[in-house]
């Protein structure tokens, strides 16, 4: 079987065809986008992110199926992350082509093209990591600064359930907030495909909730936009990173075991005592190897104490645990039974 990370166009269902793309110095290694017929031209589902090397190789596979970059009728963008929507703004200001984004991801992108880049500080210092959030602050933040500049609003905002009508298909905008507040699923009922972005993967978990302008509760709107998903038809699996699969029940199934198997791990990692999400963070194992915290880079370590007090979150909405702030910081404890 052809690694899914391989250059090339491959058509996964008539008219449907997925094309990596690359993420240099990115650990995902790759993003799938997908292009769909459109008469004269095509849609794309996901558009990769702004570097040279992406954009050639999507130049290219454009070329392979008869189209260039002017024949792109609208970029349909599942969330706002780099290595789906910057490209599509890049193209846009080249060849004026439409670009549409979930509602939901507004206020973080309004943050991100301010150049506001201190959410991840600030919800680091109350997580009870203040020399993780000083790390973030000196090497992390004046990236993300520069790269506002990659940034813009869509000319299309999507909202609720909408019907795409497109040439030859229609898609249904669905939203799924989790991995990121405003992202969005496209669903073709008729020919059973999930265009699932970063919803549902088949390989790994996605991130929750780090974005500039975090909800209350991601992970609690992670899991209802999971079981959502599951209350659908079963469709095939056209994800944004990994193999397309045949189901996405059997996935979701998965996710939703995992997080609650997480939940389980969260809520024993305190064990009857006080802890801060940085603290119960570093108990925890990560990945499919269980490392030590300590073994991840500055990166995946602001992302596991993220989704650390994301899990620390839905245990004190469902009365498991109980949280208290102490000088900006919180604290979370077990509750009396």
């Amino acid at each position: 079987m052809t690694d899914w990370t391989e250059p090339g166009v491959f058509e996964v269902a008539p008219g449907v065809f997925r094309i990596p793309l690359p993420l240099p110095n990115d650990g995902l290694h790759t993003v799938n986008v997908y292009a769909i017929d459109d008469g004269d031209g095509v849609v794309m589902i996901d558009a990769g992110w702004a570097l040279d090397e992406a954009t050639d190789r999507l130049e290219a596979s454009l070329d392979t199926l008869g189209y260039g970059f002017a024949d792109v009728h609208r970029f349909l963008v599942t969330h706002m992350h780099r290595d789906h929507y910057t490209m599509a703004v890049a193209l846009r200001r080249r060849f004026g082509t439409r670009v549409a984004l979930g509602l939901g991801e507004q206020p973080s992108l309004e943050r991100v093209i301010a150049g506001r880049a201190e959410g991840q500080v600030v919800n680091l210092r109350r997580w009870g990591a203040p020399d993780l959030a000083a790390r973030w602050a000196a090497v992390a933040v004046p990236m993300e600064v520069r790269a506002s500049a990659i940034y813009e609003e869509p000319d299309e905002w999507l909202t609720g359930e909408t019907r795409l009508d497109l040439a030859k298909r229609v898609l249904t905008t669905v939203p799924t907030p989790g991995h990121t507040a405003g992202h969005v699923v496209f669903v073709d009922q008729e020919s059973s495909l999930l265009f699932a972005g970063d919803h549902v993967l088949p390989h790994i978990t996605p991130s929750i909730g780090f974005e500039p302008a975090r909800p209350e509760l991601p992970l609690g709107d992670y899991l209802d936009s999971l079981r959502l998903v599951r209350e659908h038809p079963d469709l095939r699996l056209l994800p944004a990173h990994g193999p397309v699969t045949d189901s996405v029940h059997a996935r979701v199934d998965e996710l939703l075991q995992h997080h609650a198997d997480r939940l389980e791990a969260t809520i024993d990692s305190v064990a009857g005592g006080t802890a801060t999400a940085h603290e119960t963070a570093r108990r925890l194992g990560w990945t499919r190897r269980q490392r030590e915290f300590a073994e991840l880079d500055l990166f995946n370590q602001v992302l596991a104490t993220g989704e650390t007090a994301a899990h620390l979150d839905v245990l004190v909405r469902d009365g498991r645990l109980a949280a208290s702030t102490v000088d900006g910081v919180v604290h979370y404890s077990a509750t009396l039974t």
